[in-house]
């Protein structure tokens, strides 16, 4: 809560500073009496140092910037049309008193004449701007002021007109099931003229639907798909007046000189930043220590290159853009790159169809806002990405982009298009959208871990919702940058681990620890008091309901139980049973020595140090024990416990037949992961919402194979995590379950 207080302490600091830039001079003080104090000096007092008056240090900074420029397009653009007026459909933008009066009625009511006006104090400062709880985007998403923080103000204008939602819409005027590579016929309006499919223009400057991704989707954001959420960036830069001076509107490279040093010596250098999470080669260029500028750039060239040829290859109609001339788009009928001509004009293009639409949509997206490699460039880079591929998809584009060396996202920590992070996005009953309940905030959201490494508690309510971790996720911002130092770890077991004090890697077991444990299945089959370990318990009061055994689930990456074994206890160990403990690896034995802490990626090179030629570690092996009992000696450890897996699911499946408990079901993919298959026909039973059954017939030995089943699954590196811990765990639970383990040889 301190860090709330002063988050909210520090913008009422900034809003009363805005406000005072803009206030009246303070009247001339009146000469103040001669002391009477005998005491006093005689000598004449020094001069006072020269101040500078606030509101008129803003009023100059604004007047130079484009908001303030009264000679600007943006305002004068309708002083010489045939109506001077400023439109109701721009006025909210392009006039101070529009704006005022969008504010007021939440719409423009009446066209503002001409000759245009710049935007002054008031349009920020003044009591119906100050008064606005909340912004709409074009796609109805709405931002509480709250949330945004003063910047709000910026975000009425710098929102773009256009979004995911509006292309759709248009779509659907022309039709249901359109032929993605056809033109549409045209159809009547409410007047009877006939409407084409034409282009979609976001408009300029659309900062803030960049900034806030899917949240708003002002891009394109293709069906099936998911995409970044708003871009969080560090604490003191990660809003519009954050990151711009809100009069002069410059960039405060100062501030991206904290963490950025000469790459932020101007304008040009900010384009060479590129964050350590940004660790792929999004444009295929082979370069991956390019500013994700340039990856953007090579993006769009890529997507650009795929519309000129879709053009000519699917409409037999040229294409050329031009980002300085309305409509953008213009015919080029013989694809020499110059737009064709009509009366000395150049002629719109009109064939659109919407495969052609959404793409172009997405390339004007990325090319109006200049800023949006900071602005939000995992989110454009994903439409750009997306645009790309659904151009190739279509048949009639003869002459494909290689895609094989782009990336569209992230290792998993960072990918903020990931389930991991967009699971929270959608309400559900009495949850808001965009919020993370409390007991998954620790590893589902940037800020959860260092309330909790600080010895603050999470908040009842949950977190936001994040894009991915933050570098303040895992460094120290008080001792930056030096990690968070953590000693020791306590598992779901209540067993405590350490890779060794301060140990770097010991963060990383804070997440990669799982949900469950030995401790939690054995509590949770003591509720139920079973006296036969092979038959479905009764249902039993727990906490106020009935409950029944049912499925507990370790959750996903838990690397951390497997590499300390029988230390953590994380899989179902059996009563009687010896198992190993940590991984006693020669040289690499913790999670920063294998793998790269930002892009996740396997260090293979390390591994070629004992493993000459090795470029898949899967193929490692590391016994000539023929464990699984197949008589392949040669395998990977990897095929060696996949086997015995797949040998434990096939076990779990007989089990439950033998005991007359139903078919069972495994997916990997849907929770609750274990399904009914009573007819055995590997396809999951309905229920009577005609939603897929979930298995329900659980048996105490039952729940501890399947748990082990599903930790085996859910560790996809425990091969080289610890393998000898997870046979053993495999082979006991195929044993529990009845099968065969004479051919198995148990580590």
């Amino acid at each position: 809560m301190l860090k709330k207080s002063l988050i909210v302490l520090g913008t009422l600091i900034m809003l009363a500073a805005l406000l005072a830039a803009c206030a009246p001079a303070t009247p001339e003080a009146t000469e103040a009496p001669a002391p009477t104090d005998a005491s006093a000096p005689t000598e004449e007092a020094p001069a006072p140092e020269p101040t500078v008056d606030p509101a008129a240090a803003a009023a100059e900074a604004f007047a130079g910037s484009g908001h303030g420029d009264a000679a600007a397009a943006a305002f004068t653009y309708w002083d010489t049309a045939s109506t001077p007026e400023i439109p109701t459909t721009c006025a909210k933008c392009h006039s101070p008193v529009g704006f005022e009066d969008f504010l007021a009625n939440g719409k423009v009511t009446a066209a503002v004449p001409a000759p245009g006006q710049p935007l002054n104090c008031d349009t920020c400062h003044g009591a119906t701007a100050m008064s606005q709880t909340e912004v709409t985007f074009p796609s109805g998403a709405v931002i509480s002021a709250e949330a945004a923080g003063p910047s709000y103000i910026c975000m009425n204008c710098h929102q773009g007109r256009q979004s995911t939602v509006n292309v759709n819409t248009t779509l659907a005027n022309f039709g249901e099931d359109l032929d993605p590579d056809a033109v549409p016929a045209p159809y009547k309006n409410d007047q009877g003229n006939d409407v084409r499919l034409g282009f979609l223009n976001i408009h300029y400057y659309a900062a803030a639907a960049t900034l806030y991704g899917a949240e708003v989707q002002g891009g394109y954001q293709y069906d099936g798909k998911t995409y970044d959420a708003k871009n969080a960036h560090v604490e003191m830069a990660n809003s519009c007046i954050g990151c711009h001076n809100s009069h002069s509107l410059e960039v405060r490279l100062d501030t991206c000189a904290i963490c950025h040093g000469e790459d932020a010596a101007d304008l040009e250098s900010l384009r060479n930043i590129r964050e350590p999470s940004s660790a792929m080669d999004y444009d295929g260029d082979g370069d991956k220590e390019e500013g994700v500028y340039y990856e953007i750039q090579g993006l769009q060239d890529s997507l650009y290159a795929t519309i000129l040829n879709y053009a000519l290859e699917a409409n037999g109609a040229g294409i050329v853009y031009d980002s300085s001339a309305h409509p953008y788009w213009f015919a080029d009928a013989d694809g020499d790159g110059v737009a064709d001509e009509a009366e000395g004009r150049k002629v719109g293009y009109t064939q659109w169809t919407p495969r052609l639409l959404k793409a172009a949509y997405n390339y004007q997206t990325s090319k109006k806002d200049p800023g949006a490699f900071a602005h939000g460039g995992k989110y454009i880079i994903e439409l750009l990405f997306d645009s790309i591929e659904d151009m190739n998809a279509s048949d009639k584009l003869t002459t494909k982009t290689d895609m094989s060396g782009m990336h569209r996202t992230d290792a998993g920590h960072f990918d903020g298009s990931a389930e991991a992070w967009r699971h929270w996005d959608a309400a559900e009953d009495e949850k808001p959208a965009y919020v993370v309940e409390a007991n998954c905030a620790k590893c589902h959201t940037a800020t959860g871990l260092p309330l909790l490494l600080a010895g603050q508690e999470i908040p009842e309510e949950g977190l936001p919702a994040g894009n991915g971790l933050m570098c303040s996720t895992c460094h120290d911002s008080a001792n930056w940058p030096a990690l968070y130092a953590v000693n020791e770890v306590t598992m779901p077991s209540g067993n405590v681990v350490s890779f060794g004090e301060g140990d770097g890697s010991n963060l990383c077991l804070q997440c990669h620890q799982g949900r469950e444990s030995k401790a939690s299945v054995d509590r949770t089959i003591a509720n139920f008091n079973p006296t036969d370990m092979d038959a479905v318990p009764a249902p039993v009061e727990i906490n106020g309901r009935q409950s029944s055994l049912g499925f507990r689930n370790i959750h996903y990456f838990p690397a951390g139980v497997t590499i300390f074994g029988t230390e953590a206890q994380g899989a179902y160990e059996f009563d009687g049973k010896a198992y190993v403990g940590l991984n006693q690896h020669p040289m690499n034995n913790k999670c920063a020595d294998c793998h790269n802490v930002h892009a996740l990626e396997l260090d293979i090179a390390n591994c070629a140090t004992c493993h000459p030629g090795v470029t898949d570690p899967r193929t490692i092996r590391i016994s000539t024990t023929d464990f699984d009992g197949d008589g392949d000696v040669t395998e990977g450890i990897y095929g060696e416990i996949d086997t015995l897996r797949l040998a434990l699911y096939d076990a779990i499946v007989a089990y439950a037949q033998d005991k007359g408990l139903n078919g069972i079901l495994y997916s990997s993919t849907a929770y609750p992961y274990w399904f009914a298959d009573a007819n055995g026909d590997g396809q999951p039973d309905k229920n009577e919402e005609g939603r897929n059954a979930s298995f329900a017939s659980w048996t105490p030995n039952l729940l501890k194979a399947a748990f082990n089943f599903q930790y085996a699954s859910k560790d996809t590196g425990g091969y080289a995590h610890n393998p000898k811990y997870v046979i053993q765990i495999l082979i006991d639970s195929i044993e529990l379950m009845g099968g065969d383990v004479s051919t198995y040889t148990r580590p």
